[in-house]
């Protein structure tokens, strides 16, 4: 993927942060709420922010939305353990994922295989990084076991990577429609732009 300016870059962190900021308090859809989307942040992130920087902003957003949804929001600090500092890992392998997808990424159709797999394969990170520590390591349960770790992640996980494929699925609408545009207005063969610059 060509670097964007750094003008556009700042313009979809600040648009990341808005969105997560919107919805990582909730973290579970509601009829009045969206659900987090966070995984997804980060993705799209690491695929259009090219500086590191970036994942510090993000990794601090979401520690802030935390506290701030526990002490003044009401929410359960039932989540936040020992295991809560891996979050920097599962947010990490999110990233990556994204910088991985960024490299490959072309504007054709083709994108798709990559982008399915970086999604897929970064998901399972964090999802294995957040819910694994948090299951082993966290104190909430008594006598973890990979059996029954497993069970929960048949249970829980399709639900996350589902919420993270839907927000990932509107940033790449907006990707493709922002292509699109910018087709046209640069002027194509065969086109009205082109016809007129020619």
């Amino acid at each position: 993927m060509q670097k964007l300016s750094q003008r556009s870059q700042l313009a979809i962190g600040l648009l990341l942060m808005l969105v997560m900021a919107a919805t990582r308090s909730h973290h579970f859809a509601t009829p009045a709420h969206l659900p987090d989307a966070s995984w997804a942040v980060f993705f799209v992130a690491g695929v259009y922010l090219s500086s590191a920087w970036w994942f510090a902003v993000f990794v601090i957003l979401a520690v802030a939305v935390d506290w701030f949804a526990i002490t003044f929001g009401g929410v359960s600090s039932f989540c936040v353990t020992p295991a809560y500092a891996a979050l920097l890992l599962a947010f990490g392998a999110l990233w990556l994922g994204g910088r991985w997808y960024a490299r490959h990424h072309r504007d054709r159709l083709t994108s798709l295989v990559p982008l399915v797999v970086a999604i897929v394969l970064s998901a399972l990170g964090a999802e294995l990084c957040s819910s694994g520590s948090f299951y082993f390591f966290g104190g909430r349960f008594m006598h973890p076991t990979l059996a029954e770790f497993l069970v929960r992640e048949v249970r829980y996980f399709p639900m996350m990577l589902g919420v993270m494929v839907f927000y990932v699925t509107l940033a790449a609408m907006i990707h493709a429609l922002f292509a699109l545009t910018g087709l046209r207005l640069h002027g194509q063969p065969g086109s009205k732009a082109h016809g007129l610059h020619s």
